[in-house]
């Protein structure tokens, strides 16, 4: 069959290219191989049949074979590929498919890390303290952090509407409020505050690849993702990767500080954006709103009309707001209570019956701003009628047990008399006169002491006199205008004139020039309570029991005054000779006055309350906790919470001190005084009743604790420094020099320094 189809195709191919030459020249009897191979090529695959008489029958079979070969294969070519582009779209398919997995379990994972990081910061919240025990003294120094003071005319602008809204659809409304409800932080805030939150968040686009937050850059914007996708790295390290719905970099809208991570976006990202001074301003007319309308509400009161302004607004922060569905009895006759109500939302209905048997009479309607139960504060428990909600919407009651009203009364009286009985000597002391003419070039540097962030602490000594020693503080003027600390430096240097305790460090003299301000100080060369703690890892009771009694009597001092301290923590007690405890470094002291109120973020971290973090407002109760997180670490070697940065640690703080298991070296009477110190309702903690810091003393842990002899200076303290001479620093870390020379500052904001 071959040979056959073969001889055929050779007498094809010659009519073929007889025809050629007898149509277009003579015949020419020579051929070359040349055009037999180009004979195909010619007919494009097909037999051309010019001359079928000249063609044997044999020959046309040949063709005609030939030509449905060349069909089928051709067909067969076609289908295969087809068949091939049909197996690429699909396998393509099935790789986008693949993908689009991938990126979704990537995002699924991402969530899991997310959760189990805070998982993680939770039980390191609870195993720390063992940790720490077990691992010998290896600890890091717990640095302070600030928000820029609000001044008083800010404070008054909070009162109007001028922080500024943005329209927003319900979509990007509903979105942004979801997302901050799931944040492990922003959640916390009440729903009026995330509603303000919300209108006060501006529109902002990213195009792919841009960075929207930088690693190492000062923070001062909180953001929500909209639409898009961004990635998360530190260090050149991805961390994670989030989706729409997640907030981010929210720890600058609490204070100065450098941005953690980098944060990219992987396609064009919508997001929502706050800044920190308009969070800040949104937080504090929220609390001042809230703490003037709850003050109006008890004026409303005839027993209370005639209390002073700071009484009224203590008595403001322990109300709690409570709501009662329509048909809801609040009180009923013949029930005991010592409750008393203010109705601040709604109206209740009251009823009375004359006897047991009969049917409840109506008396009258109370309405917002009405009262009841005011026997109640009284002693009178008795309830004489029936008050029930009679509202669609339910009512909303302002609520103030007798307790809390008698204790907030008897405090408010000690603590006002012991105010006001120290304010004629507020100024007696002053610049210590015997330094008064002593100039900054008389003093020599002989070491470091300690480095922080706006300068160094230099033990230095006179020209004149080299019997002495003073701790001199040097701060950089460009880094506290930098920072907008400026208000802080000058209320510390007032508070440590006015200052004068023995739990206290001692300011003497205070100087400045065009690049630094500088404090002459007290020089406490038994150094740190934070490098002992740290060499020996922890403290035994008697120990942290003389140390906290030190900090226990200064906080009694500035509280007495009406002065919160802030930044109570192991770097900030020094030792003196005699082994006594002082606090050091005010530079987040303020003097609030009696029942008032701060919104300014201060303190450490690890050892911030509740309120603080919230921007809620606080007052001298903050102080209270600072001592129980003291306390915790001194017995421990490391503060009750703590993670990996300070934006968990915060989360873990929010949870609340119950949700933190204490480690078996702390005793069940010392765990009793922390509990009660880290109380999250600042009104119930231990001190802020009636008996302030008398109340703290008289705990059992302080049971036989010799108060008297440690206000004379007469009990003997359980480590006694070694202090060679007036220049012995070997109780205090080495420190590297200082070559950076900063720029100068005279602009004249320290003209009074």
């Amino acid at each position: 069959m071959v040979l056959s189809f073969k001889a055929g195709w050779s007498r094809l191919c010659s009519c073929a290219r007889g025809y050629r030459h007898n149509k277009h020249s003579p015949a020419t009897p020579t051929s070359t191989a040349k055009e037999d191979e180009s004979c195909e090529e010619l007919t494009d695959g097909w037999i051309l049949q010019p001359n079928l008489s000249s063609v044997s029958p044999s020959s046309l079979e040949a063709v005609t074979m030939y030509n449905h070969s060349i069909l089928l294969t051709k067909m067969t070519k076609k289908k295969e590929t087809q068949q091939t582009l049909e197996e690429l779209q699909r396998r393509l398919k099935m790789k986008d498919e693949y993908i689009e997995r991938l990126e979704h379990d990537l995002r699924e994972k991402s969530e899991i890390i997310t959760r189990l990081n805070s998982l993680v910061d939770k039980y390191q919240s609870v195993f720390s303290t063992s940790q720490s025990l077990l691992s010998g003294p290896k600890r890091r120094r717990n640095a302070g952090v600030s928000a820029e003071p609000l001044r008083g005319t800010q404070a008054m602008e909070f009162r109007k509407d001028s922080i500024k809204k943005y329209d927003k659809g319900k979509k990007s409304k509903a979105t942004i409020k979801q997302a901050i409800l799931e944040n492990d932080f922003m959640k916390n805030y009440d729903q009026q505050e995330i509603s303000e939150i919300v209108d006060c968040m501006y529109y902002v686009e990213y195009a792919a690849d841009e960075l929207i937050i930088k690693e190492g850059e000062d923070g001062k914007v909180m953001y929500v993702l909209e639409d898009g996708e961004v990635e998360v790295t530190k260090d050149g390290k991805k961390l994670c990767s989030m989706g729409p719905g997640k907030v981010f970099g929210e720890l600058a809208i609490l204070y100065n500080t450098k941005r953690t991570a980098t944060i990219r976006a992987v396609v064009p990202c919508k997001v929502w954006a706050i800044d920190r001074q308009s969070f800040q301003m949104i937080m504090m007319r929220q609390g001042i709103v809230k703490q003037e309308e709850y003050m109006k509400f008890l004026k409303s009161v005839p027993a209370m009309k005639a209390l002073p302004q700071e009484t009224l607004a203590r008595m403001a922060d322990v109300i709690d707001e409570y709501h009662y569905n329509n048909g809801e009895y609040i009180v009923r006759q013949g029930a005991r209570g010592d409750t008393f109500f203010i109705i601040s939302n709604g109206r209740v209905k009251v009823t009375r019956k004359a006897s047991e048997n009969d049917e409840e009479k109506y008396i009258r309607h109370l309405e917002k701003g009405d009262f009841f139960g005011e026997k109640a504060l009284r002693g009178e428990e008795m309830r004489t009628a029936n008050i029930i909600a009679d509202s669609k919407d339910g009512v909303s009651c302002l609520v103030m047990d007798r307790e809390s009203f008698n204790q907030m009364l008897l405090s408010l009286e000690a603590l006002s008399r012991t105010y006001d009985d120290d304010t004629e000597n507020i100024n007696v002391r002053g610049v210590r006169g015997e330094y008064a003419n002593l100039k900054l070039s008389d003093l020599v540097v002989i070491a470091t002491l300690g480095i922080g962030g706006f300068g160094r602490v230099e033990l230095v000594q006179t020209v004149h006199d080299q019997s002495k020693t003073f701790a001199l503080k040097t701060m950089k003027k460009s880094h506290i205008v930098e920072t907008r600390q400026q208000e802080h430096i000058m209320s510390e240097k007032r508070i440590l004139e006015e200052c004068n305790s023995e739990f206290i460090v001692k300011l003497y003299r205070t100087f400045k020039d065009r690049k630094y301000l500088y404090m002459m100080l007290e020089c406490l060369q038994g150094g740190e309570v934070w490098t002992v703690l740290r060499d020996r890892g922890s403290f035994d009771e008697p120990i942290a029991k003389f140390y906290t009694g030190c900090v226990v009597e200064a906080l009694a001092y500035l509280h007495s005054r009406g002065i919160i301290y802030r930044d109570l923590k192991p770097e900030n007690m020094l030792l003196d000779s005699k082994g006594y405890v002082k606090l050091v470094d005010f530079g987040f002291a303020k003097r609030l006055g009696i029942g008032r109120k701060t919104w300014t973020f201060c303190g450490t971290p690890e050892y911030v309350a509740p309120e603080i973090i919230l921007n809620k407002g606080h007052d001298l109760s903050a102080d209270y906790w600072s001592l129980g997180i003291l306390m915790y670490e001194l017995l421990t070697g490391s503060p009750p919470f703590t993670a990996v940065d300070p934006m968990r640690t915060y989360n873990i703080i929010l949870r609340g001190i119950d949700a933190i298991e204490f480690h078996r070296k702390i005793t069940r009477v010392a765990a009793n005084l922390i509990k009660k110190l880290c109380r999250d309702n600042p009104s119930e903690r231990l001190g802020a009743g009636k008996g302030g810091f008398n109340d703290v003393k008289k705990h059992q842990w302080f049971t036989g604790f010799n108060w008297e002899g440690l206000q004379k200076g007469k009990l003997e303290a359980p480590i006694i420094p070694k202090i060679a001479s007036p220049t012995d620093h070997s109780n205090f870390d080495s420190y590297p020099g200082d070559d950076e020379v900063p720029p100068d500052d005279i602009t004249g904001w320290d003209k009074d320094f």
